[in-house]
């Protein structure tokens, strides 16, 4: 996987949809292995009784010190990973970190944070409401919020395709990631240029899957996010039909339920470092994308084209108004029959003592 994207050889495999995934790591959960590291046994004076009470308080204390942290290739969480303050800051308040991945797109992230193989990890805000839905028991730690005029989502198509708008595409195949970004952009433009949703063909594909099929013809047109478009764009001559988002959407670092509620102020603390190494990069844009260069093996101008693209890396704490924009999101993903439940999301926040009344 690590020269996926440069190659663009990608594998075949199956896309779930987040009902599916959550139901296959529910019946593999009891052959997981917890990562967390376990207290040596000690030998203590005494009755047995006592002896275990001292094993079993120590390998509590120890586990309570372990944020584990899942990343996929692209992100904030790689580039603190690569970066090294993080480990550092947390490290001086007596938490360890680990480190989970890379994982090729969020739904197999999130499969990892619901079967206990990560505590924290970075999802764009549709895949963690679709997930949320299907019953994973997770939570939104912090959220970063949209950028009207970011250029991180797109809708591509082949440099000699004679699609040139949104209209266009009435009648043709687009890939997108079932109950992901894609999905939600190209329905959000459909419905933004009043094209009925029937009208146009989604098919159901991962990134990896869905480059192929659109370079080799299989489909007409690509709804999907970056650095995918950089690449598409500088090394496969595909062009974007879309600028802006009409829907622009939130990031998220999503939490492990049970991680928020056991380890709350370890939770907040990886999650406050995250933002300030977000912060960092913010102010060292050639230092992203030297980060990305190495994280993903992608040449330095798709590098600098996506870390500008998608703008600045902020996470915050949600406010109620955040609270309530992804709320309508939820709500219309319902309507749009993409999730199976409505989703709480003010019941879905992180139990930190963090939600701000602005």
């Amino acid at each position: 996987m690590v020269n996926y994207l440069k190659r663009h050889s990608f594998r075949d495999r199956q896309m779930y949809s987040a009902n599916k995934i959550f139901l296959v790591t529910v019946s593999c959960l009891s052959l997981i292995v917890s990562s967390c590291s376990q207290q040596p046994s000690v030998k203590v004076a005494g009755n047995s009784d006592s002896a275990s009470k001292v094993v079993s308080s120590n390998q509590t204390t120890e586990k309570s010190n372990v944020v584990r942290l899942g990343y996929q290739k692209g992100g904030i969480i790689p580039i603190s990973r690569q970066r090294g303050d993080l480990e550092r800051q947390l490290s001086a308040q007596n938490i360890k970190v680990e480190w989970t991945g890379p994982f090729d797109r969020c739904a197999t992230l999130l499969a990892a944070l619901n079967g206990n193989r990560a505590d924290i990890g970075g999802c764009g805000d549709i895949p963690t409401i679709s997930g949320i839905a299907a019953g994973q028991p997770l939570c939104i730690g912090s959220v970063q919020r949209p950028k009207a005029d970011s250029l991180g989502n797109a809708i591509l198509v082949r440099g000699n395709s004679s699609i040139r708008k949104p209209a266009d595409l009435i009648g043709k195949k687009v890939a997108v990631n079932q109950g992901g970004a894609g999905e939600y952009l190209l329905l959000k433009v459909l419905e933004k240029e009043n094209i009925p949703k029937e009208k146009v063909q989604r098919v159901y594909l991962s990134p990896n899957d869905a480059a192929p099929a659109l370079y080799q013809g299989s489909v007409d047109a690509w709804a999907v996010w970056e650095p995918y478009i950089s690449i598409a764009e500088l090394e496969h001559k595909a062009r974007r039909i879309t600028t802006t988002h009409p829907a622009p959407t939130y990031g998220i670092l999503v939490v492990r339920g049970d991680a928020a509620k056991e380890n709350p102020v370890a939770i907040k603390s990886a999650l406050t470092a995250l933002s300030q190494d977000g912060e960092w990069l913010n102010q060292h844009s050639d230092a992203a994308a030297d980060f990305m260069v190495k994280e993903l093996k992608v040449s330095q101008a798709v590098a600098k084209q996506a870390t500008k693209n998608r703008g600045p890396e902020s996470y915050v704490f949600p406010s109620t108004e955040d609270i309530a924009n992804l709320q309508k999101t939820t709500d219309w993903l319902l309507e749009q029959k993409i999730l199976p439940q409505r989703v709480d999301i003010a019941a879905s926040v992180c139990p930190l003592g963090t939600t701000a009344a602005r």
